[in-house]
């Protein structure tokens, strides 16, 4: 009864196709409004950046002590929220390839333009909206 309760909760709640990208305008060197139409929440964004599974850390370092051989091929992800605004922090995960061509950070946020890809992960984002917003929320925090 309540694992059908939880899965009927969960249906409501998340997006019927979450591998489709939602539209988006890039104003100069930002995506000003949010792909999902509200904040993200910091916490989970902080638990995705540190997640294996996004590969934040294995690029970036940044504030997180509990978190040991975190990578120095990228920025310190201290002081993003200085350095970038919400709208240049939001481009930066959905493509970061717009900034430079030969970036070695994954685009998160595209289904297409991509080489050797796994079949079971052909035309889907790496993150969903959601996730990019969460992510998003917590960059912003990260001030000096």
């Amino acid at each position: 009864m309540i694992a059908a309760l939880l899965m009927a909760s969960l249906a409501i709640t998340l997006p019927a196709q979450a591998d489709e990208l939602v539209p988006y305008t890039i104003v100069g060197d930002g995506i000003p409004v949010s792909l999902t139409g509200s904040s993200g929440d910091a916490a989970r964004g902080r638990a995705l950046v540190l997640a294996r599974t996004t590969t934040c850390i294995l690029c970036h370092s940044g504030p997180f002590p509990e978190t040991r051989f975190q990578g120095d091929l990228a920025p310190d992800l201290a002081g993003a929220g200085n350095r970038w605004s919400e709208s240049q922090l939001r481009l930066r995960l959905v493509d970061a390839s717009r900034f430079n061509p030969d970036t070695i950070m994954p685009s998160y946020y595209r289904n297409d333009g991509f080489v050797r890809v796994g079949r079971n992960f052909a035309g889907k984002p790496i993150l969903s909206a959601a996730e990019i917003e969460d992510i998003v929320a917590f960059l912003v925090t990260l001030r000096d």
